[in-house]
């Protein structure tokens, strides 16, 4: 075999590897979402069957819009997790800026908290800051915007440090003379920042802010804590309180996992070229 189609018959396996292993990711959602178009009968006989003909139904659909508020729950879930998004990358950026660029005494000892805070899971300081919030008088109240805040705070508190690490790399491989032409120019440290860093760092701005919305989408743990009142809850407490009333309810529960993946795969789907774009400039400048 030549050079050259022993390149190609290498190639062949990484792409088989890789298609295998896309099925074995993409195929569950597919068969929930195939699912949660037959009645639950129908998925007890044959969970495999796609749903053509006699076996398609949208009643699953009817009776999760009817038994659950779910467009409140969508809501309250792209509220926090807008917000999340906003604040991560307003004080992220204005973080990795400071420690990418200034030297300061202690600067070494912040930036190793930023990365030793990346190993601390959020159940290990919920209880605390459950009891800090609940002091303050934004924890279970029955104010809507207090009750989003005290979820909110600590979400955004969690993707600080992941936050940072990711901007300050990407900062660091910018070149410091456009900052001097800025400063010469009668730029101060707010307008280089906001006029000569941030749009050169949007890739890995874009980078954050997804993965910032998406960890907060998709977080149940901090939401469980602080979301006791129905009309208040997030799409996963939805999924979560309905798993607990409607479990054996296959078809439902499909309908319900369905509408809180869609909106996901969309958001990926969409900006997906930004995420790949934004962790490979950062991993190449950092």
């Amino acid at each position: 075999m030549t050079k050259k189609g022993k390149k190609y018959a290498g190639r062949a396996v990484v792409y088989l590897m890789l298609s295998i292993w896309a099925l074995t990711t993409i195929y569950p959602i597919l068969w929930v979402i195939q699912n949660s178009f037959k009645a639950k009968d129908k998925i007890l006989a044959d969970s495999f069957a796609m749903p053509f003909w006699e076996l398609f139904t949208m009643a699953n659909y009817r009776k999760a819009f009817k038994t659950v508020d779910v467009l409140g729950a969508y809501k309250n879930s792209l509220f926090i997790s807008a917000m999340v998004a906003v604040l991560v990358v307003l004080l992220a950026g204005m973080g990795a800026y400071a420690l990418a660029r200034y030297k300061f005494r202690g600067s070494g000892l912040v930036n190793s908290l930023v990365v030793g805070a990346m190993m601390f899971p959020a159940f290990a300081t919920v209880i605390s800051v459950f009891q800090m919030e609940f002091a303050w008088g934004i924890a279970n109240t029955n104010n809507w915007f207090l009750n989003m805040l005290s979820v909110i705070l600590p979400q955004v508190a969690g993707n600080m440090a992941f936050a940072m690490v990711v901007l300050t790399g990407y900062m660091k491989g910018l070149p410091i003379e456009l900052e001097e032409a800025a400063y010469m120019e009668g730029c101060n440290t707010y307008q280089i920042y906001y006029k000569v860093i941030m749009p050169l760092t949007k890739p890995s701005f874009a980078t954050v802010a997804i993965f910032s919305f998406l960890w907060s989408y998709n977080d149940l743990f901090t939401q469980s804590f602080f979301l006791r009142r129905p009309d208040m809850y997030s799409i996963t407490m939805m999924l979560n309180n309905i798993s607990a009333k409607e479990g054996t309810d296959y078809g439902m529960m499909a309908a319900v996992v369905a509408l809180i993946i869609i909106p996901v795969i969309i958001v990926y789907c969409f900006l997906q070229k930004y995420i790949i774009k934004g962790m490979i400039a950062g991993a190449v400048k950092g």
